[in-house]
């Protein structure tokens, strides 16, 4: 199939004139359909201007059934009609008197009526409005002849050359002036940045804060050049009559947001006052009890009955109905936050929050539950259920572990608070933590025997304590066997493992060099030879 290609010209004056339709074709459908009644007393609020051209002539009042700003659109429209027929002159536009009003002709053509009432809302008497707004229209068919004239439009098309010729010329000197910028900035600021980076040991980047900067320039750049861009096209549209609307619009477009957030940036400054006054307030009373509460946990400050690991887990609480509190003595002054959008958010937000949270807030509370309860500091050895591991942090959420073997470990804390913890390490700084190892010895070994040769293997064992010394129980008296255990103290609970495995091997060492059988695992029936390793054979090398 063949298809069609529209020119960029083409493309632009379709653009433009399907948006002359959009906004002037209403308004002439209007003013061939409607009349121009009178507006009578009522609602003398609805006002309307009537334009030409984008030029505002007058106002005119509406009433509910006939609003106001339909009413202008229809005068505007018979203005412009009266405007184009040449052969009616600027200076035939008379007022005729009616019975209660009167009535604006541009020569046989109708414009409008001026009542007693109208005139009253621009607070003056019906004839002087009426030869006021005469006035006005003959001016504006003066206007409107003289723009779409052809000496005018020959020389506003030479203006609108001009212009363009000007903005490409701007656009290339503009361009040309940002390089020579980019260029010193590249020079002069990136030096400082690999300077700054030294100086603060890499811990700022000089690559990632000149990409910053680079961004940020690009993004000036770019500002600057659409801003000179818009305002040569508004000059270039605002020449000629069938673009002038779009310029008019096109500059409502960018200044009516300036205007309203500048008229609201004025109107927010006292609440803005408001919200910076309990900004620093609550920040300021923030330091203040972190002062506090980081002299307690560092042992400068004392109270009584009041732990040092309490100290940041109530500084964080603190902060959080601090924070709180602030947000809900300045959610007034917060702007926007009485429309309903922002009230529906929050609500929305609220919900989410209610719906997912259940363990989330469950794990926060079991968190600080925990730093309370002291079960754990970091670093500690403990066993929580099936699972054996050092304290590598513990967070209002999870609690990480660090087993032997280097794994790491994840808790939740509600799990943690329902489980029986063990510590290891709590009871081992100051009173040595007892380590512990079963054997069963038969009944025809002398247990003073026993006892001596465990004690011997535990102080042979490097790193158990020499005192309080070793001692041995007597743990039950089986079928077969007697069961003793060997205690031995130990301070490094993060060598326990190596300490066991020290422990039975020299375990084994004795009950060998002394002819002593281990009854475990047990015999109902068995040969009368020992069940022993002959010394001989302890350090036999292994076949290749």
């Amino acid at each position: 199939m063949k298809q069609s290609v529209i020119s960029g010209k083409a493309f632009g004056f379709f653009l433009i004139s399907a948006l002359w339709v959009i906004m002037f074709f209403p308004v002439a459908a209007a003013g061939q359909e409607a009349r121009d009644e009178n507006p009578g007393p009522e609602n003398k609020k609805n006002v309307a201007a009537v334009k030409v051209d984008g030029n505002i002539l007058f106002f005119v009042v509406g009433i509910s059934s006939f609003p106001a700003d339909e009413r202008a659109a229809i005068i505007s429209q018979r203005i412009v009609k009266a405007a184009s027929d040449r052969s009616i002159p600027a200076d035939s536009v008379y007022i005729r008197a009616a019975e209660d009003h009167l009535n604006i002709y541009a020569g046989k053509e109708f414009i409008m009526m001026v009542t007693q009432d109208g005139a009253k809302a621009e607070g003056t008497n019906q004839k002087v409005f009426a030869r006021v707004i005469q006035k006005q229209i003959r001016n504006a068919i003066t206007s409107y002849r003289q723009v779409r004239s052809g000496p005018v439009l020959l020389k506003k098309s030479l203006f609108a050359a001009g212009a363009a010729v000007l903005l490409i010329i701007s656009l290339l000197v503009i361009n040309w002036l940002l390089r020579r910028l980019n260029r010193v900035l590249e020079n002069r600021v990136k030096s400082m940045v690999d300077t700054l980076e030294n100086k603060s040991f890499s811990l700022i980047r000089s690559v990632h804060l000149w990409r910053a900067i680079s961004i940020l320039f690009r993004t000036l750049k770019i500002i600057v050049i659409v801003v000179v861009i818009v305002v040569f096209l508004q000059y270039i549209l605002g020449l000629f009559p069938l673009t002038m609307g779009i310029a008019a619009y096109t500059l409502s477009l960018f200044l009516t947001p300036l205007r309203v957030i500048g008229i609201d940036f004025i109107n927010f400054l006292p609440s803005l006052a408001f919200l910076v006054i309990i900004f620093l307030v609550t920040r300021y009373f923030l330091k203040l009890i972190k002062l506090l509460f980081t002299g307690i946990h560092d042992g400068g400050i004392r109270i009584a009955k009041f732990e040092d690991e309490w100290a940041m887990p109530t500084y964080k609480i603190l902060r959080v109905v601090v924070i709180v509190f602030a947000l809900v003595v300045a959610y007034p002054y917060i702007p926007g936050s009485e429309t309903s959008a922002f009230k529906g958010i929050s609500v929305f937000l609220g919900v989410l929050f209610s719906l997912g949270s259940s363990s989330f807030i469950s794990n926060i509370i079991a968190g600080y539950s925990m730093q309370y309860r002291g079960a754990f500091k970091i670093g500690d050895l403990i066993e929580v259920g099936d699972q054996v591991g050092f304290v590598e942090e513990q967070k209002l959420l999870v609690t990480r572990l660090r087993s032997r073997k280097n794994e790491e470990i994840s808790i939740p804390n509600s799990e943690l608070l329902n489980s029986n913890i063990i510590n290891y390490s709590r009871r081992s700084r100051d009173l040595g933590l007892i380590l512990h190892t079963s054997i069963g010895i038969g009944y025809t070994t002398p247990w003073r025997l026993v006892d001596s040769m465990l004690k011997q293997a535990a102080d042979r064992t490097e790193g158990l304590l020499k005192q309080p010394p070793p001692f041995v129980l007597k743990k039950s008296l089986d079928t077969f066997f007697i069961t003793y255990e060997i205690n031995a103290y130990c301070n490094d609970v993060s060598k326990m493992v190596n300490y066991y495995s020290l422990l039975h091997q020299n375990i084994l060492d004795v009950f060998n060099e002394n002819n002593v059988q281990i009854m475990v695992p047990a015999y109902e029936g068995d040969t009368p030879d020992l069940k022993i390793v002959p010394k001989d054979q302890w350090n036999i090398s292994l076949e290749k």
